[in-house]
């Protein structure tokens, strides 16, 4: 297989990696083992507001499903972008190695620019295309006949 047959490939497994992950780390992680009003609590406790728990929540379970189905990946890909630059910051004073006490930043910077690869990529194989009148979000222009 040439580069250009397996490069889609690669964008599918990039995504449905990506997807799996932001889909574990919000529900598994912050809904079911810490809880809903536990996360809000430690949003809180680090000086968030609390709805930004349910902002987060939501982004990485919509989010993970989005990218994982390849729905409007670039897109998806990008807005997905603030949650991790918020662990980043919140992780930087920690050190480098995620395995220093209170995680360090290189995860959440690796996974930053994971992201960065998935918009540039784009959906890659098997990715869900929406029809035309339910692709709000379509910026290809029409194609005059």
């Amino acid at each position: 297989m040439s580069e250009t047959n397996t490069a889609s490939y690669a964008a599918l497994l990039l995504r449905v990696s990506l997807g799996g992950m932001f889909l574990a780390h919000g529900l598994i992680l912050k809904v079911l083992t810490f809880t809903i009003p536990g996360t809000v609590a430690y949003f809180q406790s680090i000086g968030f507001p609390g709805f930004f728990a349910y902002l987060v929540i939501l982004g990485e379970i919509g989010g993970g499903l989005a990218l994982i189905l390849g729905l409007r990946t670039r897109l998806i890909s990008l807005l997905l972008l603030p949650i991790l630059i918020g662990a980043t910051l919140q992780h930087v004073g920690n050190g480098w190695v995620f395995s220093n006490q209170g995680g360090g930043w290189e995860f959440p910077v690796f996974w930053t620019v994971a992201l960065l690869v998935q918009a540039l990529l784009g959906a890659g194989a098997y990715a869900v295309k929406l029809p035309a009148p339910l692709d709000v979000l379509n910026t290809t222009p029409a194609v005059r006949a």
